[in-house]
């Protein structure tokens, strides 16, 4: 996993429904923790762009329900600002589901564009995205 150069705003506290944007199953995720993440007391973790969270299966195919499942989070509403200066953000909050904690994604296809933050980080995942952003 690699650090990425863009200061992203984490908008994605513990507790966020997302949209699984791959064919992996599951449609709609949860996040209930935030891989690698240090706060201080009392604060809730966040994720943002290229961070590994765990979550729970909340609808998808039948028999997926409440699995646990580790994610990369590829978009998110809310703008960041990259080192060149420019602001990004997106239409929705979406992720991709991992068969590993190597990054290798569960799903053969990433549907809509990925953040190039995300791909920088995760390689396995920058094979399959088509539309990087």
């Amino acid at each position: 996993m690699k650090p990425i150069n863009a200061r992203i705003v984490k908008s994605l506290p513990v507790g966020t429904r997302i949209k699984a944007c791959d064919n992996s199953g599951a449609k709609i995720i949860r996040i209930f923790s935030v891989k690698g993440h240090k706060t201080v007391k009392g604060r809730t973790p966040a994720a943002g762009v290229g961070d590994m969270v765990d979550a729970s299966i909340k609808s998808g195919k039948p028999g997926m329900k409440k699995q646990v499942v580790q994610a990369v989070i590829v978009r998110q509403k809310k703008e960041y600002r990259r080192p060149d200066g420019t602001r990004i953000k997106f239409e929705d909050n979406a992720a991709v589901v991992l068969k590993d904690d190597k990054g290798n994604p569960k799903g053969t296809i990433l549907k809509g564009p990925i953040a190039k933050e995300a791909t920088e980080r995760w390689p396995g995942i920058a094979k399959l995205a088509k539309i990087v952003v």
